[in-house]
């Protein structure tokens, strides 16, 4: 790695503008990116984490006045919540403009547009003098990275520049709004509540996973660790651990079991946002057969990590 920040970024602008790969920092989560106008280098996006080809990226822009060049229209809604909420963890979804490639969309006509807040992922647009398209930086479906370290582990042998800006402050992905239809879709819950968007633009619809535009984070099975996951503590959470053995690991809010192996992260909902991920990276990589997680409460200030959890355990056969 390069230490000199302002010497790294210039490095990256540069393999950006060849078609690289670049690894950056968000305050959500790092992004794996590449020069949103090359489609070969999105392509290679999607080679590297497996990526479902209709599966659509998030392009992230170097300034507001970007947008311009990716949304067809910008409604007075989308307006509203640029002005309150960019950048920061916000990413919205338009029409997307005539020259935006069906590969950044998944062959939809709508794409989805943020501007991250993190100080080094702004230098680096600023850089670049682009947009980026930039999915998590992992393994497709599995637990998104909050550090340069998990990246490097994810992509022992990726072969792009990592650019280390610290842990991730947010450190789940951006709240998503669809606001394509006349009709405001919450599509994934973030560090950005609900009740912030709707007190300024009015309702939003809360639509299943299969209605609506396609967009990141969505799938029913995603953020997973390779171990299968038990959610416990509410009904929403599945059947107790009661069948839980000296090798689970476990994820509560305040107290382990007695003898029992595992991290507690806490009754702050966004101090354990910030942890989630790398506590999951942390348990996964643990001696053990299973991570038995105690879920939260069941309010609007843990519904981003719920969420997260409940898709995290999706795919396992013991998930609940």
């Amino acid at each position: 790695m390069i230490n000199d920040v302002d010497a790294s970024i210039a490095v990256a602008a540069q393999a950006l503008a060849r078609g690289e790969l670049v690894a950056m920092p968000t305050e959500t989560v790092y992004g794996l990116a590449a020069d949103a106008r090359n489609p070969d280098a999105v392509r290679r996006i999607f080679l590297a984490k497996g990526r479902p080809a209709d599966h659509p990226l998030i392009v992230h822009l170097p300034d507001q006045s970007a947008i311009r060049d990716w949304a067809a229209t910008v409604p007075p809604a989308a307006r509203t919540l640029i002005d309150a909420f960019w950048p920061g963890p916000l990413t919205l979804v338009l029409k997307k403009a005539a020259a935006v490639d069906p590969i950044i969309t998944g062959g939809q006509d709508t794409v989805g547009l943020r501007l991250p807040a993190h100080p080094t992922a702004q230098a680096l647009l600023r850089a670049f003098g682009g947009a980026v398209a930039a999915p998590s930086a992992n393994r497709f479906g599995r637990i998104s990275p909050t550090t340069a370290a998990h990246v490097r582990e994810e992509f022992p042998d990726g072969g792009f520049l990592v650019l280390d800006g610290g842990a991730s402050e947010v450190g789940l992905e951006s709240t998503i709004v669809d606001l394509s239809s006349d009709l405001p879709r919450l599509l994934r819950p973030g560090h950005i509540a609900a009740s912030e968007i709707e007190a300024l633009i009015g309702p939003l619809q809360r639509p299943s996973d299969d209605a609506g535009p396609r967009a990141s984070g969505r799938l029913e099975s995603h953020y997973a660790p390779a171990k299968p996951v038990v959610l416990f503590g509410t009904p929403a959470g599945g059947r107790l651990p009661a069948d839980a053995t000296s090798s689970d690991q476990w994820l509560v809010l305040a107290e382990l079991p007695e003898g029992s192996g595992g991290l507690v992260l806490g009754s702050d909902p966004k101090n354990y946002a910030r942890q989630l991920y790398g506590g999951l990276r942390q348990l996964d990589a643990a001696p053990g057969g299973r991570i038995l997680i105690e879920m939260p409460p069941d309010t609007e200030a843990w519904a981003a990590v719920r969420d997260r959890l409940q898709r995290a355990a999706a795919g396992s056969r013991e998930g609940g």
